[in-house]
């Protein structure tokens, strides 16, 4: 009988825990990523009375916690820093002593120096962006963001004009003339507009002279509103109207731009007069001229207006001069027995002695799970679940409790015996 007072304290013991993990539980209902822990309890060795045929248990064992990792609920957000992944795997972060811990809270941001962070100040880990290439198969390290630099020009070295040359023009008329402008970038960020003008022959049938121009004061040696003639010839088609030289085995025509007035670079402009597939990108038919489209590659100096991230973990970064580029990449950890890794607090976990290696790479890969863009994971508490929880484990104390008092008048009862 007097074991009993053991036994009941070991439940109290064991059911205080249990109420104490429901209410970190309920605590974190709405912290991001959070997985709740669930209680297992388990019996202490019983002893056997007289023959062996009775056997009274001597209580209940201090309680695990388990972490259960399933999903959350994936809820979309306006954090152009927020991800959220599902399926397996951990955000990998490095702490201010340069340890590694795993997260599954994806509410990111920037530092002034251009760290990407957690929420609670732990540098994510990645691949950033070198030489224009983000590339996941090197090691892992501090994602470094662009903040606040400016973008250097790139020089055009290409550009592209879809057209129709009008067959029906007559010689001498307004519509035997046409001229199409597109704008060029020097190596120092300027513009340059490069007018192309078509003229049709009087003397070769199918056959239109252009001149390559670029406004006089532009380049050294040129006259204010007289435009520099930069390139000129000639381009032929066939019956069908179709582009017949150049041929497509001289797909481009070089245009020099030498001796800018601002001082840049010599431009050397290849003008693509076929697609990649070798298709003309000059046609003449009976219609009107026209341009379809037009492109080339330069760009000007461009400062640096938001970053946001991606589906796939990608960080993209967006330039002022309209350009987008993916400026780093965040790495998913896989650890094949989640359940051994230990709260570290702010929403973070650390391996422990029975936590197998972290496999780190890129999102869905490896068995690693996909990571949403402006999305942030739930917590997986259900506080219906946690509330059923926190009413049996009461109801397990208050009995153990009553288990106390109920030996207690018994002990009283066996003392009085002698007097």
């Amino acid at each position: 009988m007097f074991t009993s007072f053991s036994t009941a304290l070991s439940a109290l013991s064991a059911q205080s825990t249990a109420v104490d993990v429901v209410g970190n539980n309920l605590a974190n209902l709405n912290t991001v990523g959070f997985k709740g822990s669930a209680v297992s309890f388990h019996d202490l060795v019983s002893q056997s009375l007289g023959t062996g045929d009775t056997q009274v248990g001597s209580g209940v064992g201090r309680p695990s916690t388990v972490r259960q990792f399933v999903q959350g609920s994936i809820q979309a957000t306006s954090g152009s820093l927020d991800a959220a992944i599902q399926g397996d795997g951990f955000f990998v972060l490095k702490d201010q002593s340069n340890g590694l811990v795993f997260s599954r809270a994806g509410n990111f941001q920037v530092d002034a120096a251009g760290n990407l962070l957690s929420n609670t100040k732990q540098r994510v880990q990645g691949w950033t962006e070198v030489n224009g290439v983000v590339d996941p198969n090197t090691a892992v390290g501090d994602i470094k963001l662009p903040v606040g630099s400016l973008r250097p020009p790139f020089p055009s070295t290409q550009l592209s004009v879809n057209m129709n040359l009008n067959a029906a023009a007559v010689t001498g008329t307004p519509d035997a003339a046409f001229s199409t402008p597109i704008e060029v970038v020097d190596s120092l960020g300027a513009s340059h507009v490069v007018t192309i003008k078509f003229t049709k022959s009087a003397t070769v049938a199918g056959s239109w002279d252009y001149d390559v121009t670029v406004p006089g004061a532009d380049v050294t040696g040129g006259t204010v509103g007289t435009p520099k003639s930069i390139k000129t010839g000639t381009v032929t088609f066939d019956a069908n109207g179709q582009l017949k030289t150049p041929a497509s085995t001289a797909p481009t025509v070089t245009l020099p731009i030498a001796g800018l007035a601002d001082g840049a670079t010599d431009l050397s402009i290849d003008w693509a007069l076929y697609d990649t597939n070798l298709k003309p990108r000059l046609t003449q038919f009976s219609q009107p001229s026209a341009v379809s489209a037009n492109a080339q590659n330069g760009s000007p100096a461009a400062q640096l207006l938001r970053i946001g991230l991606s589906d796939g973990g990608k960080i993209l970064a967006q330039f002022s001069n309209g350009t987008q580029e993916v400026v780093g990449q965040v790495a998913l950890a896989s650890i094949r027995n989640p359940e051994s890794l230990i709260g570290a607090g702010n929403n973070n976990l650390q391996v422990s002695a029975d936590t197998a290696l972290p496999a780190i790479g890129a999102a869905d890969t490896g068995g690693r799970g996909k990571i949403s863009g402006g999305a942030l994971e739930g917590s997986t508490v259900d506080i219906a679940r946690e509330f059923t929880n926190l009413i049996v484990f009461q109801r397990g104390y208050q009995a153990n409790a009553k288990v106390i008092t109920t030996v207690d008048e018994l002990s009283q009862d066996t003392i009085n015996l002698k007097r």
